[in-house]
């Protein structure tokens, strides 16, 4: 039986895959042509019906329609029985997702070093077009990675810097991230400066004014976490970057907890590098993220690991890792098309509701102290929280044994510990007030 034949013949999950995954390749003659495609309703599709009684709805009205929400929440294959607070360290994919992501596999496996190379290879070209599209930058000036820390890591161990150049951060930038600097710091002898603030900071101007009461005439870098991975904080990006330019230093810009999270693009940034992590906030597979390099620096940069020099003007040489699972890859347009129906400016205001309600819900409990602003201009999702007389890691504890509910512990050495909590797109309100009830007697017991 030739492969015609035999893909014609066995269908049903086979055949949808092929079908899935292939578009048109098939119009283009090659061996999946045949292939049956079975149609069915899938969890995008239920999302986009579920938006049509709401689409005339503000954003901020629609964040407060549970009917439309627990249609959302359906669409993922989540414990109903555990109440997930921690979306800020990786999202659970929607079912659509990872139904996509195993059809991919299984076509992989069907035939792995040709499949891959002549059908699947080439369709990660249209993932990176749509992930441009959606950051609002150039495709030739995105590179697919597996998470924000590469992504980032081939900008600090490429830049081609000089012993005694300075780069500004935060003591709340993402350790990895602060370790990458200072292994520069041992390796070529560059000079890493970290400036604290306060939690909640008063205002966004105390941020800009923190990060430049560092820069003297021998700062080269500036980096910046986007938001933060301890309370949430949005820093004043684009006024930093702006500024940086005018002094002539280059911006990186760590957003591994923003991409999908809330609406904005590169523009509004105007940085020179950005790195984020697909499967926090768009809910793609496990191991994807991307990273934007302004064109004219792209030639600047050393890649992580070696490329061919014919490569040097080319995006793709951040990519050259070897072999690895472009089923995880393919998936992530699914994860853009999920996220597009729900709607970017509904799914922010959702995420800032949850976490104002559980932040009015604890604000005048005796014992905690909010670290996260009410300001939805500095925060959206993330917020954090400590509870007078607990650790972080205790309170953590004490949550997950006694009620089910998982959160995150913080800890910036020498200045504050405390947990983050994190609802997403499939948080019901229900999960939220548990959370509060359960600080509420944690509190209680401590007096």
């Amino acid at each position: 039986m030739d492969r015609r034949k035999f893909l014609a013949t066995t269908g049903g999950a086979v055949g949808s895959a092929v079908g899935s995954a292939v578009g048109g390749a098939a119009a283009a003659g090659s061996v999946f042509a045949a292939a049956p495609v079975t149609l069915r309703p899938d969890a995008t599709a239920l999302i986009r019906e579920a938006v049509e009684p709401i689409r005339h709805l503000s954003a901020q009205q629609a964040a407060q329609d549970e009917a439309f929400w627990l249609r959302v929440r359906q669409a993922y294959t989540i414990d109903a029985n555990h109440i997930n607070l921690n979306s800020g360290s990786v999202s659970p994919a929607p079912r659509v997702v990872s139904e996509s992501m195993q059809r991919y596999w299984t076509i992989t496996n069907m035939s792995p070093s040709l499949y891959v190379d002549d059908l699947l290879g080439p369709q990660v070209e249209l993932v990176r077009t749509k992930l441009a599209r959606a950051f609002g930058c150039d495709r030739e000036e995105l590179a697919i990675t597996r998470n924000t820390s590469e992504a980032l890591q081939i900008v600090q161990m490429g830049l081609r810097l000089q012993s005694g150049d300075e780069i500004v951060s935060t003591t709340q930038d993402y350790p990895r991230m602060i370790t990458a600097w200072r292994q520069r710091e041992r390796r070529d002898g560059v000079v890493l400066k970290l400036v604290p603030f306060p939690v909640p900071p008063p205002s966004l101007d105390l941020l800009y004014d923190r990060v430049f009461s560092a820069v003297t005439p021998k700062t080269r870098v500036i980096h910046i976490c986007h938001m933060t991975y301890t309370t949430g904080q949005i820093f004043p990006v684009k006024r930093i970057c702006d500024e940086a330019r005018r002094r002539g230093i280059l911006t990186v810009v760590d957003g591994g907890h923003t991409f999908a999270q809330f609406p904005f693009t590169r523009d509004e940034l105007g940085c020179d590098f950005y790195g984020t992590s697909l499967h926090k906030w768009l809910c793609a597979p496990v191991g994807n993220g991307f990273l934007y390099v302004r064109r004219e620096l792209i030639p600047t940069v050393w890649p992580l690991l070696a490329a061919d020099p014919g490569q040097d003007n080319d995006i793709r040489k951040f990519e050259q890792i070897g072999t690895y699972p472009l089923a995880i890859r393919t998936a992530i347009t699914d994860a853009l098309t999920f996220h597009e129906e729900i709607g970017p400016a509904r799914k922010a205001a959702r995420l800032r509701y949850l976490r104002e309600r559980w932040m009015r819900g604890v604000e005048r409990v005796p014992g905690v102290q909010l670290l996260t602003s009410f300001d939805p201009a500095q925060a959206c999702a993330l917020g954090a929280m400590r509870l007078g007389g607990m650790g972080a890691q205790a309170l953590t504890d004490a949550l997950q044994r006694r009620w089910n509910v998982h959160v995150r512990p913080r800890f910036v050495p020498n200045e504050w510990e405390g947990v983050r909590v994190t609802p997403n797109v499939f948080t019901a309100l229900d999960e939220v007030d548990t959370f509060v009830e359960a600080v509420k007697t944690l509190a209680a017991e401590r007096r």
